[in-house]
């Protein structure tokens, strides 16, 4: 997920029961609500308007440049109809957060697009929105704020459909309905847009499923059928606890990567992932996967189990794992912290020799495998110096240089449109005794002490001693960047966020006499 950090109101006069606004170009707003594609076009004269008028309103706030909100807009309008159609009280709306700066301001918005749900007019605290950005996710997340978040069980016959009618059900058992437990329940019920809730209270259910106490259980047409969550009378529910359970009993045990089960794995937010790369058109290869999964419960909830085919749906994550198809079958975990990756080097696919290996991680036994492409033959000529993982350190923590790299991923368009001024920032200092400018592509090179979250992130690389790195965070353009540089790394509107960082373990921080190259 990449995050971005991004005109006073005109008295008017009343007509005709709308307040009608004159702005200084001529041009004329109004408290009118207008539609596109089914969404609520949404200023700072109709909000106010729009929240008395919808008891739910979800609003996404956008800039008309962002990538992430011109592909989010189809979905988004689709969302919007559906939810007309079906009757629901729930409406969607927008704001183009970069012409309506106040109502920006108002509701913090840094990043783009951002969705705020707005219930009952209440314009002070608005919601986040949770779920997932499609017009399914959407439509789910609002149904479930629109009408009950569980249906209540009364009977056994009525139960038993319920718990078949879906591959995954939750149904929440309490003795009193109108208890904590139950309320914490509903509220997990709200979010968890993806299961099907159910509720009950009768003893004949209780007696049913054999349960003599509040329980929550996860039925599932997979693995061993059913969970159950027994409640502490003591300590009760926690909204966090019973999420993060439900979704890592909802998986099976061992996931196969698929377009169908991405968001799954990923939402699961589970440590780390144990994946295993084969080839399915092999009949041998595909036998590796029984010893993966016999491993795979020793580690529930720590380690998630993932089968990547390399000739089918997963193809195209290889390139991050620097695989090619060839390299099947193998072995890889990942801690999704840093995304930092440890390949299985024996050759047995035993269940006892995959325990062995993600508890040695697991222990800090094992070195990651950091991948590096190859410097061009250039790339300490050209205006902005070109670093992979194999000449970053010698550079950046030269200690005669104030190094300023841009980490950047070659798809990511915001990265794409500060290129031309990071060019010209290389093109300024190409001969500066003591100021290097660099860039290193993130999604092809990894280093050992410095994760990169987010595209493009730059850091200074001030010269001495300390291993020292300043993250910069102000506007990107060429004559912002000079001044953080003529400044020594710091701009006058702000102090820079400092950090050490380790060298690699193993070795000693390089200095110009070790062999750094004079640029």
């Amino acid at each position: 997920v990449l995050s971005l950090a991004w005109l006073g109101l005109v008295l008017g006069e009343e007509k005709d029961g709308e307040v009608v606004v004159e702005e200084e170009e001529g041009e004329v707003l109004s408290d009118k609500l207008e539609e596109e594609e089914g969404v609520l076009v949404l200023h700072e004269h109709n909000f106010a308007r729009a929240l008395s008028e919808h008891r739910l309103l979800l609003v996404e706030f956008y800039a008309p440049w962002c990538g992430h909100c011109q592909r989010l807009a189809p979905a988004f309008s689709q969302a919007a109809t559906t939810l007309r159609n079906e009757s629901s009280p729930a409406r969607l709306g927008k704001v183009d957060a970069t012409a309506q700066t106040a109502l920006a301001n108002e509701f913090g918005i840094t990043s783009y697009p951002t969705l705020k749900l707005f219930h009952d007019g209440n314009r002070t605290h608005p919601l986040a929105y949770t779920g997932r950005m499609d017009t399914e996710g959407i439509v789910r997340w609002m149904q479930r704020r629109a009408g009950p978040s569980a249906t209540l069980l009364q009977d056994a016959d009525t139960a038993a459909a319920f718990v078949s009618s879906q591959d995954l059900v939750v149904v929440g058992f309490f003795k009193d309905l109108g208890g904590e437990a139950a309320q914490v329940f509903h509220e997990v019920a709200r979010e968890v847009v993806d299961l099907l809730f159910g509720v009950a209270q009768e003893a004949e259910l209780f007696r049913e499923y054999g349960l003599s106490d509040d329980t929550i259980c996860l039925f599932k047409k997979f693995d061993e059928g059913r969970t159950d969550f027994p409640v502490d009378p003591a300590r009760g529910l926690e909204v966090a606890e019973l999420t993060k359970l439900l979704r890592v009993h909802s998986l099976k045990l061992v996931m196969e990567f698929t377009n169908e089960t991405t968001n799954q794995i990923f939402t699961a937010k589970i440590p780390h992932h144990m994946i295993l790369f084969l080839n399915k058109s092999s009949s041998a290869q595909l036998e590796l996967q029984n010893g993966f999964r016999a491993a795979a419960g020793t580690f529930r909830g720590e380690v998630l189990f993932v089968v990547v085919d390399v000739n089918g749906y997963g193809a195209d994550v290889l390139p991050f794992f620097g695989m090619t198809p060839a390299d099947a079958p193998t072995l890889c975990l990942v801690k999704m912290e840093n995304n930092r990756k440890y390949h299985m080097e024996q050759d047995s696919f035993s269940d006892t020799a995959i325990r062995t290996f993600i508890q040695a991680v697991l222990d800090g036994k094992v070195k990651p495998r950091l991948m590096s492409a190859e410097p061009p033959e250039d790339w300490n000529t050209r205006p902005v110096k070109v670093l992979v993982g194999k000449n970053f350190e010698q550079v950046a923590f030269d200690e005669t240089k104030n190094v300023f790299v841009k980490f950047y991923a070659p798809w990511c368009s915001h990265c794409q449109a500060m290129a031309a001024a990071w060019e010209e920032l290389g093109e300024r200092y190409k001969d500066h005794e003591n100021i290097v400018i660099a860039e290193l592509d993130s999604t092809a090179n990894e280093l050992e002490n410095i994760t990169i979250n987010g595209f493009p992130t730059l850091h200074y690389f001030p010269a001495g001693p300390g291993r020292k790195m300043v993250e910069y965070k102000s506007a990107r353009d060429v004559e912002t960047f000079s001044k953080f540089l003529e400044n020594g790394g710091t701009l006058p509107e702000e102090p820079p966020a400092v950090s050490e960082v380790p060298p690699p373990e193993g070795q000693t921080p390089p200095t110009v006499a070790q062999g750094s190259p004079q640029l």
